[in-house]
């Protein structure tokens, strides 16, 4: 049940990354606990998918009594994590001294937005502010417009809770050779700076602006765009390559003399406003029938709820069920060791005497 399987993770409970760093851990079938405080919770536990497939026990870490239960627990695992602020795990004692002490061969996760040292560490800020330190934000948007923040995807769940992942199971895998854990230091700062490589290599290349809305893959060039239909939905095209883009000409009626050369920046206004026209003239069903599977490289714009009915997403299994709540699958697939939903999120402390009994940990 998953690449992971037998592997034991205690995730600290946090938000956001944290917890989605966690449910891919137990998607890939790791054994996770998580340990929750006592307090109002941000989402309704039942309904937040990120809580999937994990145990939950309740702990006061501020506590002797707890303390103790969660360094017997860190004894048993092989890897723990948290996302709080540089110093926060260090006043309760469960820092990763404390804890790489009591089990030599434990990974110590540690997601922040500006890492565990530097000027900002300590400083609070969330996903947008992140981005905006690396050039990512900057980046995104129509031209002559302000910045547009691209969801929390890119720092939070990019650039923080993947590369923790990926992290913790490099160093894992390291543990079993050497012996001995480490601390993985996941900052998103750093991450979303590394999903930026593409656009630096570019812009030494003299294939770049930093002026928003007019490169080849951010809005400006019109083959790598999103156009309004008919009916007041919206496609996508992504024609970069000739023959795709030949193809997108053949089946809009256009001739490439009509419009310029695709790759001249100077044409690219005038072919934009001739494609806007065009898609506006049906209606996305429509224009579905006419490009959709082939080489055009297109796509209907989907919102949440009409994305899980898409053929192709239903074909795939790209959304599953669980209990009765529709819900993103786990990815990426396996060919052996299949990954899927251990259970739903529990209730918050549901499963202490289940964990301690299949830890081996006295209740204290």
């Amino acid at each position: 049940m998953g690449p992971l399987n037998g592997i034991k993770i205690i995730e600290v409970s946090g938000l956001g990354p944290g917890p989605f760093c966690g449910m891919l851990f137990a998607d890939l079938g790791a054994d996770v606990v998580c340990v929750d405080r006592a307090a109002p919770f941000a989402l309704n536990p039942a309904t937040d998918f990120t809580r999937r497939g994990k145990r939950s026990i309740l702990l006061d870490l501020k506590a002797p009594a707890d303390r103790k239960i969660f360094l017997s627990l860190v004894k048993k695992a092989d890897a723990v994590f948290e996302g709080f602020r540089p110093g926060i795990m260090e006043k309760l004692g469960l820092g990763p001294d404390e804890c790489i002490a009591a089990n030599h061969r434990l990974v110590y996760g540690r997601m922040t937005g500006w890492g565990q040292d530097g000027p900002l560490a300590r400083a609070a800020g969330h996903d947008i502010n992140y981005i905006s330190l690396t050039g990512a934000l900057h980046a995104i948007g129509r031209k002559g417009e302000k910045p547009v923040p691209p969801l929390n995807l890119v720092g939070d769940f990019g650039g923080g809770a993947l590369f923790l992942a990926l992290g913790m199971v490099c160093a894992m895998l390291e543990a079993q050779k050497s012996g001995e854990g480490q601390v993985v230091d996941a900052a998103m700062t750093d991450g979303s700076a590394l999903l930026m490589t593409l656009f630096y290599s570019l812009q030494a290349q003299g294939q770049w602006s930093t002026r928003r809305g007019s490169n080849l893959v951010d809005g400006g060039a019109p083959f790598y765009d999103v156009y309004e239909t008919s009916d007041g939905k919206f496609v996508s095209v992504g024609a970069i390559e000739p023959q795709f883009y030949a193809l997108l000409l053949e089946k809009l009626n256009l001739g490439e003399e009509e419009i310029g050369a695709q790759n001249d920046p100077r044409n690219w206004p005038e072919m934009k406003g001739r494609l806007e026209a065009l898609f506006k003239m049906r209606s996305r069903n429509e224009w579905c029938e006419i490009m959709e599977g082939s080489d055009v490289c297109f796509a209907p714009v989907l919102d949440f709820q009409e994305a899980p009915d898409h053929p192709h997403n239903r074909a795939r299994g790209t959304y599953i069920e669980v209990d009765g709540l529709l819900q993103p699958a786990p990815a990426p697939r396996f060919s052996r060791t299949a990954s899927e939903v251990q259970f739903s999120p529990r209730v918050p402390g549901s499963d202490r005497e289940a964990v301690l009994h299949d830890w081996d940990v006295a209740p204290g």
